[in-house]
């Protein structure tokens, strides 16, 4: 029988890790949840629904920005539209990260556009400046506004933590980073540089691409020319991290650790593992790049995909063309996804079904809902993982 995942557990280290899944290839298993789960097809159209998961859920959650390698220098900045509403984050000359509401004191204007570096901050509707600390800097014909008091007409900020390899940001309430994302420490090295950076638009609900990254229940069925069959089919292991999951995918290069005696496996080239910083982002690893996905929702059928793929290796020839191989082969599996998600919405939108069943095989999805809920309701999160910092 298949091994019962516990949602107390911590994660594994790397050599127990290998161990668990050289376990389940041998037996034929995968980690199971408890029980069949099922979620209202309302969930994914309503609304009211996706208007209660972006005030209780997405603005009152630490939720990463960007990776800190795209503030790489004082003046960098990154604009993006983070559940419903325009941020932009910006590295000082002191070194700190900050992020403001994007909307110029003056008339509203967003002050900055996509990513890049500059001293200052031009609204392009009036030419009001503002520095990298918010400040109010610059009015032109400023004579035109007596009595007006700059100090008073910064940009708004939001509150943001810069830890782990990321810009986090808490855009409604005092919450802080869960303590359990202590355990990516070393996933994004200090020495990480962002190579690519991509937005694309899906129709589809948030939760059901969040949901195809985590689980290798259709690596199959749909990842016939890219996944399969380097990866193995329906053979996971699934660990508690924080609200979200740790989702390990192995590749049939892990049997090269059975030659390595226990205490001596590493996951190498072996396997991916997905890390969902709960609710709407992932990370993935491969063994030159990390790749990470942020699912913002448009409307209850619609999402955009910002992408950043990040790499430590050295910038010499040879590793630069591994990198893009490992890109190349990344984005040809997200793009079956995309098809197979964008197809599942059509489908929900005939009613066929009133609600969708998540089996054993599943259970990163029913965690996933079951948090979601959680938050909506207001309840606090239940202690997880280790209490890193």
């Amino acid at each position: 029988m298949a091994e019962l995942w516990d949602p107390r557990m911590t994660l594994l280290s790397e050599d127990a890790l290998v161990a668990r899944v050289l376990g389940h290839i041998d037996a034929g298993t995968t980690d199971l949840a408890e029980a069949v789960y099922e979620v209202p097809v309302d969930h994914y159209a309503s609304g009211e629904r996706l208007e209660a998961e972006l005030e209780r859920v997405f603005r009152r959650t630490a939720t990463p920005f960007c990776p800190s390698a795209a503030l790489p220098e004082a003046g960098s900045y990154v604009a993006r539209t983070v559940a419903g509403r325009p941020l932009v984050a910006t590295r000082g000359q002191d070194g700190v990260a900050r992020v403001f509401m994007n909307a110029c004191r003056h008339r509203g204007m967003q002050v900055a556009e996509g990513a890049g570096c500059k001293k200052v901050l031009t609204c392009r509707y009036h030419a009001w400046t503002y520095g990298l600390d918010g400040s109010l800097r610059g009015v032109p014909d400023e004579y035109g506004f007596p009595g007006l008091d700059k100090r008073e007409y910064g940009l708004v900020p939001v509150k943001a933590i810069e830890r782990h390899g990321l810009v986090f940001v808490i855009q409604d309430g005092e919450a802080e980073l869960d303590p359990a994302l202590g355990q990516m420490a070393g996933l994004i090295g200090g020495k990480t540089r962002v190579l690519d950076q991509t937005i694309v638009e899906m129709e589809a609900n948030w939760k059901l691409i969040c949901e195809g990254f985590l689980e290798g229940y259709h690596i199959r069925s749909t990842h016939t020319e890219t996944f399969y069959p380097r990866q193995y089919d329906n053979v996971n292991v699934i660990e508690d991290f924080g609200r979200g999951n740790r989702v390990t995918f192995p590749y049939q290069a892990v049997e090269k650790q059975r030659a390595f005696p226990p205490g001596q496996r590493r996951a190498g080239g072996g396997m991916t593992s997905v890390w969902h910083i709960f609710p709407n982002v992932v990370i993935s690893t491969f063994p030159k790049t990390r790749k990470i996905t942020i699912v913002e929702p448009l409307a209850p059928d619609r999402s955009r995909l910002e992408t950043f793929i990040v790499t430590d290796a050295p910038e010499t020839p040879e590793d630069n063309r591994l990198v893009d191989i490992s890109r190349d082969f990344v984005a040809a599996g997200a793009e079956e996804d995309r098809m197979v998600v964008s197809a599942v919405q059509k489908g929900l939108a005939t009613g066929a079904n009133a609600v969708l069943t998540f089996g054993l095989f599943e259970g990163a999805l029913t965690r996933l809902h079951k948090e979601i809920d959680a938050a909506i309701r207001g309840e606090p999160q239940r202690p997880s993982g280790p209490q890193a910092s």
